[in-house]
């Protein structure tokens, strides 16, 4: 069932998710070699608590921190450890947050220090793809719409799009009904309404699209690099409404943003 919000309440999630891109931009100040992943979850848990709001994942489904940190070949729903960043790695950090009762999610793909230009060229395509997903989900459209237009723009620049991950609905829970894949076809899926909040999350691989899935964690069947950028949006007035951001997050790499 599709819950579509009143304006009160995207006002609500729009805090939450504000909060997110706040932890995300403390997270951002951190990214160096040498950082341990679990290091970035200390950090973001502590601000999302001084904060008054509590970790969206930790506990989620038994997930047990408030990050999932993803490096290199990983896609998604990488545990925060004790490894230590390397110069050359990629590390997506998905952060979400519960604030008065409402969910923010949201997700960057960090550069450390001296990444190859391919892999860069991959999380550029992967950020523009999300605003090309965005820029279509207006009222009227619907979700295969969105998705169509994510796939066709990484494809057609050589990428892969994986299949076993998508994005969601996000309100009062963290994965609310409809299901946002990353590919489709055009003028399928559910309409797009004033009202629907949803997470649209490409996650895009540098090789092939296949991934393996272990316990929580997946990866790319071919140990190739992955990359995963995130924003909640709302419909208003008829087009999407941003309730995330990656301001703090520009702001503190300055000129080392993607």
């Amino acid at each position: 069932m599709i819950f579509l919000k009143t304006e009160e309440q995207i006002e609500r999630m729009r805090a939450a998710n504000m909060l997110v891109a706040r932890t995300l931009g403390e997270v951002a100040k951190c990214i160096a070699p040498g950082v341990t992943t679990l290091q970035l979850d200390q950090v973001a848990e502590q601000f999302i608590r001084d904060n008054g709001g509590v970790p969206g994942f930790k506990g989620y489904g038994g997930f047990p921190y408030t990050l999932c940190t993803s490096v290199n070949e990983v896609v998604v729903h990488g545990f925060p450890s004790d490894y230590a960043l390397k110069d050359g790695d990629i590390v997506s950090v998905d952060c979400g947050a519960v604030l008065d009762g409402f969910n923010g999610d949201s997700c960057y793909t960090f550069p450390v220090g001296d990444v190859a230009p391919e892999t860069l060229a991959l999380l550029r395509a992967t950020k523009e793809s999300l605003y090309v997903g965005i820029e279509t989900a207006v009222e009227g459209k619907r979700i295969g719409d969105i998705s169509a237009a994510i796939q066709e723009y990484c494809e057609s620049r050589g990428y892969s799009v994986v299949r076993e991950m998508c994005g969601h609905g996000i309100g009062h829970r963290l994965h609310e009904d409809p299901q946002v894949p990353n590919f489709g076809r055009p003028g399928t899926g559910n309409l797009v309404k004033n009202g629907l909040c949803i997470a649209i999350e490409p996650m895009i691989n540098l090789g092939e699209h296949q991934v393996i899935l272990n316990g929580w964690k997946c990866v790319t069947r071919d140990g190739k690099p992955s990359a995963h950028f995130e924003h909640t949006i709302a419909i208003r007035n008829g087009k999407a409404d941003i309730l995330s951001s990656f301001s703090f997050i520009e702001e503190a790499l300055k000129d080392k943003s993607i």
